[in-house]
């Protein structure tokens, strides 16, 4: 890891392992949803240095991102979380998360769901 220089955005996105290719953070980045310390980024070569603080949307969240270090290349995960510090507000997280369904259990004997039950059981399932 290095500490000092400059480095693209969508590079150190990709190497922090926010994103599962560069492409997709070029076009995060192109769209204009990337902040760099409040100022919306207008492309992925935006240059960053160590303390930035980065701002995107990722997955129902907002994350807000202080840039620690930048990396020289994609490692494992445990090499991508020393990159960063996540001050992400944890309300934001826990507002976001839905609550998992149950499975819906049948009688023994009652054999396997009829086409009519699994459409009832959608239906069910989509008025929570």
């Amino acid at each position: 890891m290095t500490g000092s220089g400059k480095l693209r955005l969508d590079k150190w996105l990709w190497y922090a392992r926010f994103f599962k290719s560069r492409a997709i953070a070029s076009d995060l980045c192109r769209a204009h949803k990337v902040r760099i310390n409040g100022v919306h980024c207008k492309k992925a070569s935006a240059t960053i240095i160590v303390g930035d603080v980065l701002t995107f949307p990722q997955a129902n969240a907002i994350k807000v991102i202080e840039i620690v270090a930048l990396g020289t290349r994609r490692g494992p995960a445990t090499e991508a979380a020393l990159l960063y510090k996540d001050l992400s507000p944890v309300e934001s997280a826990t507002r976001n998360e839905e609550k998992p369904l149950e499975n819906p259990s049948r009688e023994k004997g009652m054999g396997r769901p009829t086409k009519s039950d699994r459409r009832a059981l959608d239906r069910l399932r989509d008025h929570e």
